[in-house]
């Protein structure tokens, strides 16, 4: 089944996916750095150049570059992202979910518009009442750039 557990604690987990995205199209690093634990881990597999990035601190410093780079119009303007769940199964304090991401942007390398799909694995735990991601391991699903 993929929505289990508690109604509260999966909104709540939503409200951290919804969190993520809106800290993307606002550049916001405070807004999307609060949504990760200390020890979080973030895995960018397809990434080979980055890898992964381990504690929030990381974390956060690498979403922050990349948010140099990542962007439309000569980064004048923030990337289009949106994010839906495709999953959120809640086992007490520990939680697994999938997201799914809506992705617009230029290509850094190349200037291209992208629209891309993603998909999110996440690990999750309710720490002092308040649910972070302890990781996220994030793939490409599709991917169309413009001529």
């Amino acid at each position: 089944m993929p929505f289990t557990g508690a109604l509260e604690d999966r909104i709540a987990i939503r409200e951290l996916m919804d969190t993520h995205a809106h800290g993307v199209m606002t550049r916001d690093a405070d807004l999307w750095g609060s949504i990760w634990a200390d020890d979080a881990f973030w895995d960018l597999p397809e990434y080979p150049d980055l890898g992964g990035f381990s504690g929030k601190d990381t974390i956060v410093a690498g979403w922050v570059e990349s948010m140099n780079a990542y962007g439309l119009d000569d980064c004048t303007k923030p990337m289009i992202y949106f994010m839906q769940p495709g999953s959120i199964e809640v086992d007490g304090e520990r939680a697994k979910a999938v997201a799914y991401t809506i992705e617009v942007y230029d290509d850094p390398s190349n200037g291209q518009r992208v629209q891309a799909n993603g998909r999110y694995d996440d690990q999750l735990e309710k720490r002092e009442g308040r649910w972070l991601f302890t990781r996220r391991e994030y793939r490409i699903v599709n991917e169309i750039r413009s001529v």
